[in-house]
């Protein structure tokens, strides 16, 4: 018998797809590949019914997981808020489509993405703290729940976000970024997108770096090279850099760019270069300079340091960059004239990211 992994409909062999929702249909024992089995009930309640998608609200994934409620949905997942039924701590459950945990090359760029997430656990970062597969076959990834606003959400209710108010999320999310960076993993989608911004119990605001699904070492094979395919489809336009626009090799100095892109665009609500379609847009970034913050927002009066700042982040030649993420960021705190706060040592961010993911 082959099954719908979607619906959990039954099917003799010879039948290919979901009559009810076009879904490939796998056979009933074979569960994905590269992953070992579980052995632990997967449902509290309802032993012998299937968890798919469309059942999993209210059920106990394999035995630890309490799953509450729908929070996002995706092309390729769904994502849950559940409960450690042993801690009642909160997480988050992204569950892959069942074509998307059919597929080979898919399952390859997962089991990277978790190899790499779990390395990344910082305050800073929404890092992958385990995989797992059902005795369905159902594949998911199970993160720490941030519960925040989107920064583009921010910036686009606000309209802009103070100087004092981008300098302490640069910080933030150059903290989260350098632990990836020293790692030699690089974001490569960094956007305001990607960025969650939470609050600490004394009612201050801290960023949190999103996302690490299109992240790569820097020294990547060719079977990686492969998987990730070149910048100019994984990433996003907008937040692209030069180097990312042209396919070529990216190290850490591809996210200082686009973290500059977005310092700007949350100082004035808007990116630093123009054009009538994103392709124009993006041949700016190639051939122009920045607009200076000033000419955009000339009533804000950006300290000239600001500016100076700004412009060397958003240098077309990596080089002449800043060279790491904290640099770049304390460089903006001095300009912004906001008290620079001591940065974590390797030792002491290993010990708030151990605490913060557990």
């Amino acid at each position: 018998m082959t099954r719908c992994p979607s619906c959990g409909t039954q099917y003799p062999d010879d039948a290919r797809f979901c009559t009810k929702d076009g879904t490939r249909l796998i056979s009933g024992t074979t569960p994905a590949p590269g992953y070992q089995r579980s052995t632990a009930p997967h449902t509290r309640n309802d032993m012998n019914v299937p968890v798919v998608h469309t059942t999993l609200t209210g059920k106990t994934l394999e035995g630890r997981y309490e799953i509450a409620k729908k929070i996002g949905e995706g092309g390729m997942s769904f994502v849950y808020l559940a409960t450690d039924v042993a801690t009642r701590e909160r997480y988050a459950i992204k569950v892959l489509s069942a074509a998307l945990s059919q597929d080979a090359n898919a399952m390859a760029r997962l089991r990277r993405e978790a190899s790499l997430g779990m390395r990344l656990a910082h305050p800073n970062v929404c890092h992958i703290i385990r995989l797992g597969e059902t005795e369905d076959g159902l594949v998911y990834v199970v993160m720490p729940f941030v519960e925040g606003e989107i920064l583009a959400d921010r910036t686009n209710r606000l309209g802009r976000i103070s100087l004092p108010d981008v300098a302490s999320l640069l910080r933030d999310i150059a903290a989260g970024l350098q632990v990836a960076h020293e790692l030699k993993i690089v974001h490569r989608d960094l956007k305001p997108e990607n960025i969650m911004v939470c609050r600490h119990h004394d009612g201050t605001d801290y960023a949190v770096v999103m996302d690490f699904g299109l992240a790569k070492e820097r020294k990547a094979g060719a079977e990686l090279q492969k998987l990730t395919a070149t910048g100019i489809i994984l990433g996003t336009p907008e937040f692209m850099s030069p180097e990312q626009l042209r396919g070529k090799p990216l190290d850490a100095r591809t996210d200082i760019y686009s973290l500059a892109l977005m310092a700007y665009e949350m100082l004035t609500g808007k990116l630093p270069f123009s054009g009538r379609t994103q392709q124009e847009m993006m041949i700016a970034r190639l051939r122009s300079d920045p607009t200076p913050l000033k000419k955009i927002r000339p009533e804000l009066d950006f300290p000239d340091a600001v500016e100076r700042v700004l412009a060397k982040a958003l240098a077309r030649d990596p080089e002449d960059r800043y060279q790491t993420a904290l640099e770049f960021a304390d460089a903006f705190s001095e300009a912004a004239g906001t008290r620079r706060q001591a940065t974590p040592t390797n030792n002491e961010s290993g010990l708030l990211g151990r605490l913060f993911g557990r």
